[in-house]
Parts: structure tokens; sequence; C-alpha cells
């Protein structure tokens, strides 16, 4: 099935899916895509169920991640990242820095900016949150030479939108052994 536009008025425009066959169905790469389904799905089970305990989701652990990984970011930054509207990030951090997750300052230059710092509870917080994943992925690369190492990460980062290339390589997220 394929969605197609059909123009109700100048206000509205409403996707219908069509019973038409796929371009190339017998190429759609249906079994890394499955795999990916299950592996996503449990790479994050440990994770929301620690989020769930303290009212937390998926948001809140993107949030403590990337503070995490970069202290000092800036809202703008954050929003950029995650690619949420303003309220939804405003809702999800309120929540993070009301429980004693993460600190905002004032930028040193410009005061309307808002910095994102983790305290040590929301460091605490994210080691026990990534622990289970960084072990899930450790066990799973460890098998593997260097080279295929290499290539999941290529892999990976290969998925991600060619907007958001330089963005990565800020974050020195592909980086090699």
């Amino acid at each position: 099935m394929t969605a197609k536009k059909i123009n109700v008025n100048k206000a509205d425009i409403n996707l219908s899916l069509v019973d038409e066959p796929a371009e190339s169905s017998a190429e759609m790469p249906l079994d890394v895509m499955g795999l990916l389904f299950f592996a996503y799905r449990d790479f994050v089970r440990d994770a929301d169920a620690l989020l769930s305990k303290k009212g937390f989701g998926r948001a809140h652990h993107r949030v403590l991640y990337f503070v995490n990984l970069r202290p000092g970011m800036t809202v703008a930054d954050l929003l950029d990242i995650l690619k949420i509207t303003k309220q939804s990030l405003a809702r999800v951090l309120r929540q993070l820095v009301d429980g004693g997750y993460i600190e905002q300052r004032t930028g040193p230059s410009d005061r309307r900016q808002r910095l994102l710092y983790p305290t040590v509870t929301g460091s605490e917080f994210f080691e026990t949150l990534s622990s289970s994943q960084a072990q899930r992925i450790a066990r799973a690369l460890a098998p593997m030479p260097k080279s295929t190492r290499d290539a999941v990460t290529t892999f990976l980062a290969s998925m991600i939108d060619p907007e958001d290339q330089e963005t990565l390589a800020s974050l020195n997220l592909t980086k090699s052994d």
C-alpha cells in the first residue's frame, strides 16, 4: 500500500492508503528492518523499566543522554538534535530540573542563553540507564573483528539524514577505538 494525497479543501490534505504494489518490494530489506525493530525493542527495555519507576519516559532518557554527553550544551542545540518542539522539551526539562537531574545556568556572555548540566544525581541515573545498553552493545560487538565493528558504526551513521551529519560529527559519536 502507498499513500495517495487527496485534497479535501484548501486547508486540508488527507492521506489515503491505496492498494498498489511497492516499487521494489522484492528488494525491500525486510530482514534488516525486522532486526532493527527487535534490537531496538530489547535495547530500550531495561532503561524503559527504570525510567517508568521515576515517572519518566524515553524523552527524558534522550535529554539525559545528550546533556551528559555534552555538559553545558544550550537548549537550542538540544532542540536541534532532538527535533522536537520547545513545548515538548520544556515539559521534559522541567521534570528533570525539578527532580534534581539537570541544572540550568545562564550563559556567561549571553544571559538569555540557557546552558544544561547534569547534576550528580542526573549523572548517576544516566550511568544506571546506560549500563545495560552499553553491556548489550559490548556483548554484540565482542565476537566481531574491528573491521566489522567499524562497518556497524558506518552503517548506523549512514542511516542518519545528511543534514544531521555535521551535528553527528560535532558530537564525536563515530570515533573509532
